[in-house]
């Protein structure tokens, strides 16, 4: 489980393909912040939850599976990308953000930027068959971050869209500070707004 507040970006140093599945490495740019981690471990890599194959004091390497490459981002990074990090959370921490699975639901594009004085817009397309798993102001989790659907607009083709704003801290310790249109992103959604669409279906079936 993690809560969308990325706590560090990280830079792919290299990509194997493994099977029918790809290997990466990744440096974390904070100053130890694999001390405390081990083998085993789950990281939200982009938003993606995956677990940790090997580690030593600088950087660190797992596994996708070609769903997870279906489902994400992560097959279109290369050496030398910037991802965003978060660890798992521990039962003791602060709960910022929102409940993150890790379950990345589908992948969506930045169509639009808006640089705006102290902050950012940021305009997300993704398939329009999955746009009643969305509210406005509700929580949404964009390449692993924690952000609040601003607004939601008329649905283009076989596309949604919405709009995200994005504070200048966030530009500053994500890898948002360098999106730009056409980027392909990890989208989760919220988790409780989905079990509460899940009951409301089986409903519709009785």
């Amino acid at each position: 489980m993690f809560t969308g507040i990325v706590e560090t970006t990280g830079k792919v140093i290299s990509k194997t393909k493994e099977g029918s599945g790809i290997r990466l490495s990744v440096q974390p740019n904070a100053s130890g912040y694999l001390k405390s981690m081990k083998v085993g471990d789950s990281m939200a890599i982009n938003g993606a939850c995956m677990t940790l194959t090997s580690k030593n004091a600088k950087s660190f390497t797992f596994d996708t599976m070609a769903e997870s490459l279906k489902k994400t981002n992560l097959g279109l990074l290369n050496s030398g990308s910037l991802v965003n990090l978060e660890r798992a959370m521990s039962a003791g921490s602060r709960f910022d953000g929102h409940f993150v699975q890790g379950h990345v639901d589908t992948t969506g594009t930045i169509t639009k930027i808006n640089k705006l004085e102290g902050s950012w817009e940021i305009f997300v397309e993704f398939p329009k068959s999955l746009a009643d798993s969305i509210i406005y102001v509700g929580s949404i989790s964009i390449d692993g971050i924690s952000l609040t659907v601003a607004e939601i607009l008329k649905s283009k083709k076989a596309n949604a869209q919405i709009k995200v704003a994005i504070i200048p801290h966030t530009l500053k310790v994500t890898k948002l500070g360098k999106a730009k249109p056409g980027d392909v992103v990890n989208i989760e959604f919220d988790m409780i707004g989905k079990y509460i669409k899940r009951i409301l279906e089986n409903n519709k079936l009785k």
